[in-house]
C-alpha cells in the first residue's frame, strides 16, 4: 500500500530507453519523477525535464524492451512503470501562448528571445536534422507544451510530430512529472536543474503592453516639443 501511494502521488522511478536526451541522460539512465507537484495546480515550465505518457502513437511500432531484474522487481511494488508503459522523456521548450521558432542552424528561439543551450548534445546544432527539416515556427496553445530533445539530430519530437492529431504539442494532463534526479548508476547521480538560459524573460508581450510601451516615448516627445514652444510652462508647475 505504501508503495502504491508513493507511485500515485509522490515520485516514481523511469528508466531512459533511449538516446534522444543524450548528453543530459544516457540510455540505461534511471530517473526520478516528482508526481506530487502537478498535484498542487503546477504545470511545466521551460527548460524542465518531463515525462510524459504518449499523446499520439508516438511510440508507434518501436519495439517493447525485456526489463531486467530490477526494473522487474521495482514495478511489482509500484516505484518503476512496467515495460508495456508508452512514456516518454524530453525537455519543454514551449508553454502555452509561447511563439517557438527554428531557422537554419538556429539558435532556436522562443518568443524571438535565442537560448544558449549548453546542454545541445556536442556536434548537434540546435535546430536542423540530418534529413534537413527541423525547420519550424509556432505557436503553443494553452494546456499544451512544445518539447525537444536535448540529442536534437537523434530525437522524433514535437518536430516530428504537427501531422499528428496534436500537431506535436503534448497535452499537459498527459505530464507525469517533472525529472529531478539521475538515481542510477551511481556513477551518474546528478540533479536536473532549469538551465540558466530559462531564467531571462521569455514570457510573450502582450499586444497592449507592446502598444503601451511604444506609447510612452512618443507621448514624452511630444510633451517636450510643446514645452519648448510655451514658456508659461516650467518644470516646478502642476496642472491646475
Amino acid at each position: 500500500m505504501l508503495a502504491l501511494l508513493i507511485k500515485t502521488f509522490l515520485v516514481q522511478a523511469f528508466s531512459i530507453p533511449s538516446d534522444s536526451m543524450q548528453n543530459t541522460l544516457q540510455q540505461g539512465d534511471r530517473v526520478l519523477v516528482d508526481k506530487l507537484t502537478p498535484w498542487f495546480g503546477s504545470e511545466p515550465e521551460r527548460g524542465e525535464v518531463v515525462v510524459f505518457h504518449d499523446p499520439d502513437k508516438w511510440l508507434a511500432g518501436e519495439p517493447t524492451s525485456e526489463p531486467n531484474v530490477l526494473q522487474t522487481a521495482l514495478s511489482w511494488i509500484g516505484l518503476m512503470p512496467s515495460a508495456e508503459e508508452k512514456d516518454l522523456i524530453k525537455r519543454v521548450i514551449g508553454v502555452g501562448g509561447d511563439t517557438v521558432e527554428c531557422k537554419d542552424t538556429g539558435p532556436l528561439r522562443v518568443n524571438g528571445k535565442a537560448l544558449n543551450e549548453p546542454y545541445v548534445y556536442p556536434g548537434n546544432t540546435p535546430c536542423s536534422m540530418d534529413d534537413g527539416g527541423g525547420q519550424f515556427k509556432v505557436k503553443v496553445p494553452e494546456g499544451k507544451i512544445w518539447v525537444m530533445g536535448d540529442h536534437r539530430q537523434n530525437s522524433l519530437d514535437s518536430r516530428y510530430h504537427q501531422q499528428d492529431e496534436h500537431k506535436g504539442f503534448v497535452p499537459v494532463g498527459n505530464v507525469v512529472g517533472r525529472a529531478v534526479v539521475v538515481a542510477w548508476p551511481p556513477t551518474r547521480w546528478s540533479t536536473l536543474p532549469v538551465p540558466d538560459t530559462f531564467d531571462q524573460n521569455l514570457s510573450a508581450a502582450a499586444p497592449g503592453a507592446l502598444g503601451l510601451a511604444g506609447a510612452v516615448p512618443l507621448v514624452l516627445w511630444r510633451r517636450r516639443r510643446l514645452t519648448a514652444g510655451d514658456t508659461r510652462v516650467s518644470g516646478s508647475r502642476t496642472a491646475g
